[in-house]
Parts: structure tokens; sequence; C-alpha cells
């Protein structure tokens, strides 16, 4: 069975987890630590009132954040609540998924694309070039299950990726190609080498978060074969 949102928000959390999370009555929080919005926007779990909002707001100041939301889709009174209290849209996301055997159906030629962990210092500098520093790799660090796709391409190195395993699901995160060498299938072949990870360890579908406005990267998704199961944006309070 394909699996829905709510299934590929749990995978999320647990293949790109907060540094740590709490309940603010029917508010949860997490704490980024810098490792970005998802790890670090809030989510509500049911009714609440202008009061709870309040304390969430609080709480999320107290550990040095800006109030942050993660809204999924479901969200209605949340939505109205956070637009009357002046927060902005950012960053519509669209969740994806495929089932694996799509993805290893093909061979990967060889001294192409690699699973290693813990990741080589070349696939930390390639993270850097698109703002994937300390924190975020932090992050890739607390995740229960995991692996790093190093892809060479043209003899020299050429990209990285993470890819994180939670209930019957890998999930792709970070996925960079320096800018040199794209345009290639570089990015078709870590996919590829993400799934068949993936599969060895008893994955039945592979997933993706892509953000909306990144046209080019959805494209690639969704000629890879990819369905699209949800959507989510944040709410930031004004300055």
């Amino acid at each position: 069975m394909t699996p829905d949102a709510a299934h590929l928000f749990d995978v999320s959390e647990a293949t790109w987890p907060p540094a740590q999370r709490w309940e603010v009555g029917p508010f949860t929080l997490r704490e980024g630590q810098g490792g970005g919005q998802r790890v670090s926007a809030a989510t509500v779990n049911g009714a609440f009132d202008a009061g709870q909002l309040d304390a969430a707001e609080v709480a999320m100041r107290t550990t040095g954040q800006h109030p942050l939301f993660q809204l999924r889709g479901d969200d209605p009174e949340l939505l109205d609540a956070l637009k009357a209290r002046g927060y902005r849209a950012r960053d519509e996301t669209l969740l994806y998924t495929l089932p694996i055997a799509q993805l290893t159906d093909i061979p990967i030629p060889r001294v192409t694309a690699f699973t290693i962990w813990e990741p080589l210092a070349i696939m930390n500098e390639i993270w850097a070039t698109d703002g994937i520093g300390p924190e975020r790799l932090a992050v890739m660090h607390r995740a229960a299950h995991k692996t790093a796709v190093l892809a060479r391409w043209n003899e020299k190195p050429a990209g990285a990726g993470f890819v994180g395993l939670h209930a019957n699901v890998a999930m792709v995160h970070g996925l960079i190609v320096l800018p040199h060498q794209r345009r290639q299938g570089v990015a078709q072949w870590m996919m590829r080498r993400a799934a068949f990870w993936g599969q060895a360890h008893g994955a039945q579908h592979i997933a993706v978060l892509c953000v909306a406005a990144n046209e080019a990267a959805n494209r690639f998704y969704r000629a890879l074969g990819f369905s699209q199961v949800g959507r989510y944006h944040y709410r930031v309070a004004p300055e």
C-alpha cells in the first residue's frame, strides 16, 4: 500500500529528527539547534485556544527560536489564527513517494554511486556548497537508521546525499550534485543507489520532500515516477 501523507510525516520526523520535542497543550514543539525549519517548527495535534497558542509561542522563544509552525494541509483553524497574528507563509513543500522496486530495476555502473557511513570529508564539503553545514550534519547523525550516498562522475566527486529508513520507507534528504556535474544523470544514479540500500534493509517505498518552487527538482522526481501524496508549508511570526 502506498504510504499516505501522515505516514511520510512520521518517516520525515524519524529520519530527520529534531534535537528534542515536547508538548505544550495540543502543540508539539521541536528544538532544531540550527538544523533548519523542519526540525524547529511546531505542529498542532487538535483543538486549541488563544492562550495555548500564546504558550507555544513563548516556549519557542524561550529556546531561542523565532515562532514557526508547520501546517500540514488539514489545520484551517491554526492557519486562520496565524494569519490573524501576521504570520507569513514560507516554503510550500511536496511529499513524494514511489515503490522502491521501480528504482532497483537497473544495475548501477561501477564507481558511480556508493553508500557509506560515516560521511567522508569530501561529502561534507559537497553539502556545504548548498548550505548544509554542521547543524544539519548533526541532524543526520541523530537519525537511528541511516546511510549517505557519494557519487563520482568523470572520475571526480559529483554529489552527496543522505538516506534514512523508518517504517518500511527510505527517505532521501540533502541530495546535492555539484554544479559542474549536473545534467549528466548523476542524481538519478544517486537515487537508485539510495533505493538499493533501502531495499536491502527492508524498505518497500522510497520518498522525498521537495520545495514546490524548485521546478527542476520536481520535474526530476516526477520523471523518475514519484507520485505526490501530500504537502505542507510553514508560517513564521512577524519580526
